[in-house]
């Protein structure tokens, strides 16, 4: 796990166009995963702040975080 947690900077235009309330909101959400040992990598931050600024519903993010784990699972299998 990296020393340092800075998502905003890594992926700054997702950010973007949350306002402070939502972008706090954000970060502490992945903040709370990475301290649990989970990696960010883009597909995850951008799915959440689209969920976040109202671009997609639940159901979409639901189906999009499935969808990656899925990927996830398939490359663990076969690599």
């Amino acid at each position: 796990m990296a020393a340092e947690f800075n998502i905003e900077a890594r992926w700054p235009e997702l950010f973007a166009q949350l306002g402070a309330a939502d972008r706090e909101a954000v970060v502490n959400a992945l903040a709370s995963s990475w301290h649990g040992g989970w990696v960010p990598n883009r597909e995850d931050v951008e799915n959440l702040t689209d969920y976040a600024r109202g671009v997609i519903d639940k159901a979409e993010y639901d189906r999009r975080a499935a969808g990656a784990v899925e990927r996830a699972h398939a490359l663990a299998v076969a690599g």
